[in-house]
């Protein structure tokens, strides 16, 4: 198990699924969040669920809510609330993006170099910002982000000590953010045990 602790998001907004996305049956759970935590927690020691109320959410685990009076979806604010609650450098996944694996995990992990903010993961498609591992010096950028409302990690990064990580299957990759990406995860899924 790795001790870097990790951390979920799943506070976003959802606009182009058209419904809470983390709240989704998947697999044999009934959301798709805890068929994440679920996962991650046999990869990782410690997984935090980045929200912005925890009580949508049925199961017990480890909550990080980023304000839920904010009307701020983007991750910005999840960030700091992490960084302040943790302390320490953290791995920073999306909710929905169920099949990536231990084997990317393991190898952004053993890329992360301390002198670096971030080791993001990147394919073909671009970078994938919330497949990665952030460390604290970038809070002061998130706060700056955050007091200007811009949103953007792509910026953030690119404007960052990152290391970008390559990887070539971009299926592993699929991010569910609208209703066919969705039913397309459903039946890989059901077609596989993960």
């Amino acid at each position: 198990m790795f001790q870097t602790p990790c951390v979920l998001f799943a506070g976003g907004k959802s606009s182009r699924m058209g419904e809470d996305k983390s709240l989704l049956p998947f697999g044999d759970f009934e959301t798709l969040t805890e068929f994440q935590y679920s996962k991650l927690s046999q990869i990782f020691s410690h997984v935090y669920i980045s929200c912005k109320d925890k009580k949508k959410f049925h199961f017990d685990a480890a909550f990080i809510e980023d304000g839920k009076t904010s009307s701020n979806y983007a991750p910005t604010l999840g960030f700091i609330s992490a960084f302040e609650y943790l302390g320490k450098s953290f791995f920073a996944i999306s909710v929905d993006s169920p099949f990536i694996d231990t084997q990317i995990i393991e190898t952004l992990l053993c890329a992360d170099r301390e002198t670096d903010d971030a080791t993001i993961a990147k394919t073909e498609e671009g970078m994938q910002p919330l497949c990665g591992v952030y460390h604290p010096t970038l809070l002061p950028a998130f706060e700056d982000m955050l007091t200007k409302e811009q949103h953007k990690l792509g910026f953030l990064l690119k404007n960052s000590k990152t290391q970008f990580v390559d990887f070539q299957d971009k299926e592993k990759f699929l991010n569910l953010n609208h209703p066919h990406e969705y039913q397309k995860a459903l039946q890989i899924i059901n077609s596989t045990s993960l």
